[in-house]
């Protein structure tokens, strides 16, 4: 486990739901993390970064901003690797552009930019999502198999005004087009909704989704993929190491309709008072399948089972006094 001693990796964004992970996973296999969040000095944002095993040792904090053109030079100078996950992760926003779209685009090209500058830099994992994959003209019906040449249609996004998942296929196409015309070598995981344990203080989008099932609130009528953080982590790091990896990983254990994550809290916590109805009085969204295949093959990725996700993400409420039950 010490591939990473002597190397110097930078994570942007690192205390996220996804890049904390990412953070003590490297310092585990013994690199040097630069790790880049918005403001160094706000304990609270970062204690659990500061508390990792080796972080004393191997962890620097760099403020830096991704509307910032040049935020990153100096934080990606020296680095064999960047990870980059910084991204705002919102599903409800006043105004897109502002709030996702620029955040999105703008700082994956601000960081981009910087590795570009930087000759020690051998590759780039960038944090996508199914978001930037799924959402587009084709059918989806549980028989259809999503995979990594899929790419989502913006103007479908627009369409169903669906921002975020805008903001991840227009930072994914910006991303691969710069990475052509400036030669870096660049790999993108593409997870779907992301569950499990989490390091970080708060609750981040995609377990508050869980969150409101626990707490009764109606279920949306909405089928989604969902992963496993810790097997997210490991995949941006196995992306790094292995040489032989390319192009895009799609990461998903299984798509479900809420109504399935619902049936999934009740079995494990039967004392949850949970709603067992929709939302709407609808027939309810189908449900498709994203291929593991590619992330089996060329990582060697076994996907945790979701009982298993859901059931640590709900122990993580619990230790962190989030839900009481």
């Amino acid at each position: 486990m010490s591939s990473g001693v002597g190397k110097v990796v930078c994570v942007t964004g690192a205390s996220g739901f996804i890049a904390s992970w990412i953070v003590n996973f490297l310092l585990q296999r013994g690199y040097t993390v630069r790790a880049t969040v918005r403001n160094p000095s706000n304990r609270k944002k970062v204690l659990h970064l500061v508390n990792l095993e080796g972080a004393k040792e191997r962890l620097h904090l760099f403020k830096a901003d991704l509307l910032e053109e040049g935020s990153f030079d100096s934080v990606v100078d020296g680095c064999d690797g960047v990870f980059h996950t910084a991204s705002p992760v919102r599903f409800v926003v006043e105004d897109p552009q502002a709030d996702l779209i620029d955040p999105a685009v703008m700082g994956t090209l601000n960081v981009l930019k910087s590795c570009a500058k930087s000759p020690s830099v051998k590759r780039v994992v960038f944090t996508s999502s199914t978001a930037a994959v799924v959402y587009n003209e084709r059918p989806k019906t549980p028989e259809v198999v999503a995979d990594e040449t899929w790419f989502s249609d913006p103007d479908v996004c627009r369409e169903l005004k669906m921002w975020y998942h805008l903001s991840k296929t227009l930072a994914e196409e910006a991303a691969w087009k710069f990475v052509n015309e400036n030669n870096i070598n660049m790999i993108t995981i593409n997870p779907g909704m992301v569950a499990g344990s989490f390091l970080q203080p708060e609750v981040n989008e995609s377990i508050e989704y869980i969150l409101n099932v626990i707490n009764g609130k109606s279920i949306p009528n909405k089928a989604f993929g969902w992963v496993d953080v810790k097997d997210v982590a490991n995949a941006h790091i196995l992306a790094y190491e292995i040489a032989s990896a390319s192009g895009r990983y799609c990461l998903t254990e299984k798509v479900i309709h809420s109504s399935e994550l619902a049936r999934i809290l009740r079995d494990l916590y039967p004392t949850l008072q949970i709603p067992d109805k929709c939302e709407v009085d609808e027939p309810y969204v189908q449900t498709y399948q994203i291929s593991k295949e590619k992330a089996k093959k060329s990582l060697g990725i076994e996907l945790t089972p979701l009982e298993v996700s859901i059931r640590e993400t709900v122990e993580s409420f619990r230790e962190k006094k989030i839900v009481n039950f």
